[in-house]
């Protein structure tokens, strides 16, 4: 029993010795293998550095920070300038609303009564100067074409009475004072024909319109006076119609004004010329020039402000009557030098508003600044940096996208 007890102990501590050794040199190996793996990995790498890889592309390096060659720089479109102090225009901002120009604003109304038989233009269509917009049918027209008529009819009456008795003088039958009265009497009629065409031309039918079928009434055609855009439409066949009644609106968008509202206390810094940006809602990227025209010379006591009007050209009609817009006014330069920088250079980052510092030729780090006024695509910079420092003034987006690049790589 003894022999049993000492053999299994024995079998035991060989077996608990072996299990020892087989640990002990298994931690070693793998600590080693360990150690060799850390050290060369991380031999020639800095913690956090951003690297250039070996086809020239940028790599994250420090938080904020982004390396760039300047092989890549000049494909991206990336430049540096050096912070300076500029002189920047002021600017006023204020609120208006687009209108047509009332410059350019015609009422279409008949010359004379009649009624609606036909109508040829409707709501929103462009037309042309002496373009027939509608026809009436006129009992005054009919009587001026009736005393036209007569006319002609009797200057032809008189023109061979005159040509008949100037051969009765020639061949010494008629006395001369017969020629005088044949000839006054022509030039009567002949008078008289040539007031009744006006009177025609007046209520808007041409003579050409008259040839044909002098015995066919012809209809009196209601002709557009400008070339513009139908805003308005009131003709309506078998309607009667005056010289009192508006048939249609022509508007000529082609240029608009903008009705503004300008505080008391700014009215020293605001003249008539003065140029103007005007931003309206649905296209807020588009920033069109206009002029002061008009300055009111009252100022109206509730408000306490003036208004002033603002021509602006408005190619493609985009502006539409009754928009709201905002317009920026452009004061003197007259200011002192601040630092200021493009717009283009400052970029969004993390919620911070940012310049690319150029650290060196090839790593720019974003700065968060801070700004002031802007003003002809220039912003003041209150803090952040200084004069001499150079930085991206262009390409700062690419920069920018550069930076999300590595946060998501190191992310992943």
């Amino acid at each position: 029993m003894k022999k049993k007890v000492i053999i299994i102990g024995v079998i035991l501590a060989v077996a608990l010795t072996g299990g020892f050794l087989y640990r002990s040199n298994n931690t070693k190996s793998g600590g080693a293998d360990h150690a060799e793996k850390t050290e060369t990995g991380h031999k020639d790498e800095k913690p956090g550095e951003h690297k250039v890889n070996k086809e020239g592309h940028d790599e994250h390096g420090e938080e904020g920070k982004i390396k760039m060659t300047a092989e890549m720089q000049k494909q991206n479109g990336v430049s540096v300038a050096t912070v300076k102090k500029q002189r920047m225009a002021g600017v006023i901002s204020v609120t208006g609303k687009v209108e047509a120009n009332a410059d350019k604003i015609a009422h279409v109304s008949p010359r004379i009564s009649g009624k609606v038989v036909s109508v040829r233009a409707s709501l929103g269509d462009s037309v042309a100067a002496g373009q027939p917009l509608a026809t009436l049918d006129s009992v005054e027209l009919g009587e001026a074409l009736s005393r036209y008529h007569q006319s002609k009819t009797k200057l032809a009456l008189a023109q061979s009475n005159m040509e008949r008795i100037k051969n009765l003088v020639e061949t010494k039958i008629a006395a001369r004072k017969d020629i005088l009265l044949a000839e006054t009497d022509f030039k009567t009629v002949q008078t008289e024909l040539h007031t009744d065409e006006e009177r025609l031309s007046l209520y808007g039918l041409a003579l050409s319109d008259l040839k044909g079928d002098d015995h066919k009434r012809p209809l009196l055609p209601v002709r557009s006076p400008i070339g513009g855009v139908i805003t308005e439409k009131h003709a309506i066949v078998g309607e009667l119609s005056d010289p009192s009644k508006s048939l249609y609106t022509i508007a000529d968008l082609s240029s608009v004004w903008v009705v503004v509202d300008i505080n008391e206390k700014d009215l020293a810094k605001v003249h008539k010329g003065q140029a103007t940006n005007v931003i309206v809602g649905a296209y807020p990227d588009l920033k069109l020039k206009g002029r002061i025209t008009y300055i009111a010379d009252l100022v109206e006591q509730s408000t306490r402000t003036v208004k002033a009007r603002i021509e602006v050209a408005n190619p493609g009609r985009k502006l539409k009557p009754e928009m709201f817009a905002t317009v920026e006014l452009t004061l003197a330069a007259d200011a002192p030098p601040v630092l200021a920088v493009p717009e283009d250079a400052l970029q969004d980052l993390d919620g911070k508003k940012v310049v690319f510092v150029a650290e060196n030729a090839t790593e720019f780090a974003a700065r968060p600044v801070q700004t002031g006024r802007s003003a002809s695509g220039l912003v003041e910079i209150v803090s952040g940096l200084k004069e001499g420092e150079n930085y991206a003034v262009k390409g700062s987006f690419i920069l920018k996208s550069e930076i999300k690049k590595g946060e998501m790589k190191d992310e992943h």
